[in-house]
């Protein structure tokens, strides 16, 4: 049967709209960003002395290849530019693309609208054709908002175009990954899961090729290392481009025919019927989301334990002999004035620590909206089962993960700089593990509050809201906001531990906006009513 084109335009158009908050975000993210990297450059560097100097200290430094990669020309903006966008955006566009996919394929399956599509004219080949249409185009606006901004910080067109298509390639290969995890995967929880393991394990490879000697050969194994090989601004290599979009493209069609060869509702993975039950976890609300969450957990606390190990161990790569007056001053806007120490190199880095379990407790946030918008808190709430006791559990829950996250990377940091003989003690590190907890304790507060108030915006409001304050914390000050605006992020205010004392009365204040947040939540979602999708 022919299928009527409006039929597939309305499919990829209500994809599009179930996924258009997360992709706005991350859209207005890359756009934010790639242009204040390109402006804040220009302005902290504007001679070629201070570039020299900058590339002298930080050009061969392992610990910022960690996140950003090699670099290969920091004199110039592009250069600069595209060292510290296509390193980390890289990463962002991956978990972007599996998030969408799975998002649009196996989430859609799980709440049972595939089925209803699949009843009218419409065939499987071509309604997944259409999903995949649909996030495809999702990758081309974040390929087109990180353009726009580079455009505006008056870098030329055919290198902006080609960074922002290097730094967004790996968001085609893994939505082909999310996409082919929602086969295999029996639903979304185990299809994010699978996806996030893959994402995990490429960056793995991207950062032993990046710190470790001899390894750079690892590159060519992940998308993340062909976003690398790309080069924009300094020896492009735009033919490199074929090669995550023909791995997405490959992975789309081998899910695409997976997909036709199953039935719907269940996956290629399953456990045999032979095996005994596993009723671990089934014995109350909280065991059961402690059950749902484990797997997801364990991700989060052996990658952050991965990159805790190696900050510590490059924790002695920086010195101040390396380090010019221009670029200390710049690290002092920062409140990392200390980062010539092994001390202060962590203390600096653990700021993305505290960035990565505050998004755990967004995910969390995000969780529990899922188990409202499926139907599940109806059957459970027909039970003996209070809102206030399930929502209390969320909670708690979401903090003790915060908390094994956290001090998985002040181990592993400790355990790093003690390879490297660094002189940080463990004490020293597990007070840095506590520092990331007030701040994260008080976005779980908020998110969810605006779970309780705003269900169905919850989790595009937490995530809004950590990633906005920790770009305002990275640019505010350097792009010469008054000193007012900059402290307005919560960042700010969080000290650089160990290197610093911790902040009593900081930290005191977003325990009570943890708290006050929590017991609003609380009071409000024992009144609401539930909202499904």
């Amino acid at each position: 049967m022919t299928i009527p084109p409006p039929a597939v335009r309305a499919i990829a158009g209500r994809a599009l709209r179930d996924g258009r908050i997360r992709t706005l975000s991350f859209a207005g993210l890359f756009a934010l960003v790639a242009y204040a990297n390109a402006a804040g450059y220009a302005g902290a560097y504007p001679t070629l002395a201070d570039r020299v100097a900058f590339a002298r200290s930080f050009g061969g430094n392992g610990l910022f290849r960690l996140f950003y990669g090699v670099p290969r020309d920091l004199l110039t903006v592009g250069g600069y530019s595209s060292w510290r966008i296509a390193g980390f955006f890289s990463i962002l566009a991956g978990a972007w693309g599996s998030t969408a996919a799975v998002g649009a394929l196996r989430a859609e399956e799980d709440s049972g609208r595939t089925e209803l599509v699949l009843a009218g004219p419409v065939t499987r080949p071509w309604a997944f054709g259409a999903t995949a249409l649909a996030v495809l185009s999702g990758a081309g606006a974040l390929w087109l908002a990180m353009l726009l901004g580079l455009l505006a910080s008056s870098l030329p067109v055919g290198e902006s175009a080609l960074l922002a298509a290097a730094a967004v390639s790996p968001g085609v290969v893994f939505a082909g990954v999310g996409a082919l995890a929602s086969q295999l995967a029996s639903s979304r929880r185990v299809a994010i899961e699978l996806s996030s393991a893959v994402l995990a394990l490429a960056l793995i490879l991207r950062v032993v090729a990046d710190t470790a000697g001899g390894l750079g050969w690892l590159r060519s194994l992940t998308p993340l290392g062909w976003t690398e090989q790309m080069h924009p601004f300094t020896g492009a290599r735009p033919a490199l481009l074929v090669v995550p979009l023909a791995a997405g493209a490959a992975l789309l069609v081998l899910a695409g025919l997976l997909e036709a060869r199953r039935d719907i509702g269940s996956g290629l993975l399953h456990g045999r019927d032979s095996h005994p039950p596993r009723r671990a976890g089934l014995g109350s609300p909280l065991a059961l989301g402690l059950r749902e969450e484990r797997t997801s957990l364990t991700i989060w606390v052996l990658g952050t334990a991965v990159y805790g190990l190696i900050v510590g161990a490059l924790s002695k790569s920086l010195n101040a002999a390396n380090i010019p007056a221009g670029l200390r001053r710049e690290l002092h806007k920062l409140g990392a004035a200390s980062i010539t120490t092994p001390a202060g190199a962590i203390g600096f880095y653990f700021v993305f620590f505290v960035l990565a379990v505050s998004l755990f407790t967004c995910s969390q946030v995000a969780a529990a909206r899922r188990e409202e918008a499926e139907g599940r808190l109806e059957t459970l709430f027909a039970e003996p089962f209070g809102r206030s006791e399930w929502l209390a559990g969320r909670l708690a829950i979401t903090l003790a993960g915060a908390a094994a996250i956290a001090l998985a990377a002040g181990v592993a940091a400790w355990a790093g700089a003690a390879l490297a003989d660094a002189g940080v003690p463990l004490p020293k590190l597990l007070e840095a593990a506590g520092n990331c907890m007030p701040l994260a304790a008080m976005f779980a507060g908020v998110g969810f509050l605006a779970f309780a108030l705003a269900p169905r915006a919850a989790a595009a409001l937490a995530y809004g809201l950590v990633v906005a304050a920790f770009v305002w914390e990275l640019f505010g000050s350097l792009l010469g906001a008054p000193h007012w605006l900059v402290e307005a992020t919560p960042f700010q205010h969080v000290a650089y531990v160990p290197a610093q004392a911790f902040r009593l009365a900081p930290a005191a204040v977003m325990v009570c906006v943890a708290l006050a947040g929590g017991a609003l939540a609380l009071a409000r979602f024992a009144r609401r009513d539930l909202a499904g999708q």
